[in-house]
């Protein structure tokens, strides 16, 4: 009996715990974060649709949290591939220098094209596609030391081969962004994503050479 009344006084008690946590604000906080998360994450996806030629970025607005979000897995993953493949200061110099590019650059072409409303959906879109092609590249390099330890022969000539085409890709990814958010032609949209990436690669790559 007095096992049965202890364990209803228990049970009793965690209803009116539950009751407390449900009206406090615990319950608001923990689905305001799901909710933010799940938004976020919808427009994550929406954005990483451009890679495969998916969507219109003009129709996603970014929120202020996650354009700096991507500006800094941009700078972080950006860093580590330079880390890979040089020296670590010099590399990180090189990522910071490739950002400013992309910034200016970006501004540049809004400011002739008369579109500057669309800096910020511009420059997260091609930031948001950059990082997953950045992601690809940290895991080609991965793969590299891979194939090394392995001893594959044509370890080199895959990498290279498997690092040229996430460029061509990347090319094409700027070109269709180009193309949906500005209405370029086909040839126009090319010819400016390319001139995007001599100008946040090449130039970076040229300073650091001197």
């Amino acid at each position: 009996m007095v096992k049965q009344l202890r364990a209803a006084f228990q049970f009793c008690s965690g209803i009116v715990y539950f009751k407390h946590w449900l009206c406090s604000g615990d319950l608001t906080f923990c689905i305001t974060t799901i909710t933010k998360n799940t938004i976020s994450m919808n427009l994550l996806l929406k954005y990483l649709a451009l890679c495969f030629f998916i969507n219109n970025p003009a129709d996603l607005i970014p929120p202020k949290s996650f354009m700096w979000k991507n500006v800094i897995f941009y700078l972080v993953s950006g860093m580590i591939v330079e880390g890979l493949i040089s020296d670590p200061a010099d590399g990180a110099l090189e990522v910071i220098l490739r950002t400013i590019m992309a910034f200016s650059t970006v501004g540049v072409i809004l400011i002739i094209q008369k579109k500057w409303y669309y800096y910020n959906q511009l420059y997260t879109a091609i930031f948001v596609c950059e990082n997953f092609i950045m992601t690809l590249a940290t895991a080609t390099e991965g793969l590299y030391h891979l194939m090394i330890m392995e001893h594959v022969e044509k370890a080199e000539e895959i990498s290279i081969g498997l690092g040229i085409f996430l460029v061509f890709w990347y090319i094409a990814i700027i070109s269709y962004i180009f193309r949906q958010l500005l209405e370029f032609k086909m040839s126009g949209s090319i010819i400016m994503a390319f001139s995007y990436f001599v100008l946040t690669y090449g130039i970076p790559m040229l300073f650091m050479d001197i």
